[in-house]
């Protein structure tokens, strides 16, 4: 049961970290000029994005890490950080937006909404983080890799209904959603610099 509780924990984190309810906004202004199917393959092209950044990142994160000489300990505590300031942004209302290069009209896909506005440095560490976290369990790496790709098929399907969403939700609607996933991200966030603080400093975890 513990094993499933921190499934579900990573679940909401990256779909919190995503949130693509702060995408939608993003992807109807710089889609607003173009045809259905165009915006439909925009969005394949997205989720696959960021499923793929993920996916090499919960794959390769540990030898990455190795390889810069930073332990997963101290990778804890910058991710964690990095989770909680994306939280404050999110609660001040304050969003991503990136000048999109728009001579190629499906490079947005990419930048900026799969990356960084999506697969960014908090869903990167966080991925990583959660691929380590209990990594002495049978098939941990599958069920974290199998998260991804149910969380990334959810990010396609939003923004697939981008258009009826928005405007059903409106901008009062989509603030206030942002609000409450800004604070699940903060408590997230927190928990994981401390786990981090713990395994850097033990006698934090003593008493």
């Amino acid at each position: 049961m513990t094993y499933w509780n921190e499934y579900v924990r990573f679940f909401t984190a990256l779909f919190v970290i995503l949130d693509p309810f702060a995408a939608i906004p993003v992807f109807l202004a710089l889609t607003a000029s173009y045809t259905q199917e165009e915006r439909s393959r925009l969005v394949a092209r997205t989720a696959i994005t960021v499923c793929s950044v993920l996916l090499v990142s919960a794959l390769f994160g540990e030898s990455i890490l190795t390889g810069l000489g930073t332990s997963l300990a101290s990778f804890r505590v910058g991710g964690g950080l990095i989770l909680v300031l994306m939280a404050l942004v999110t609660l001040h209302g304050q969003g991503v937006r990136e000048q999109a290069d728009l001579t190629d009209r499906d490079a947005i896909a990419i930048v900026p909404l799969a990356i960084p506005l999506m697969a960014g440095p908090g869903a990167i560490s966080t991925v990583i983080i959660e691929t380590h976290r209990i990594a002495t369990q049978s098939g941990h790496i599958f069920m974290v890799m199998g998260i991804i790709v149910l969380v990334s098929l959810i990010l396609w399907m939003m923004l697939r209904l981008a258009v009826p969403i928005g405007r059903y939700m409106g901008n009062i609607g989509m603030n206030i959603m942002n609000r409450i996933l800004g604070l699940i991200l903060v408590a997230i966030g927190i928990e994981i610099m401390a786990n981090g603080l713990k395994d850097l400093f033990p006698l934090l975890g003593q008493g």
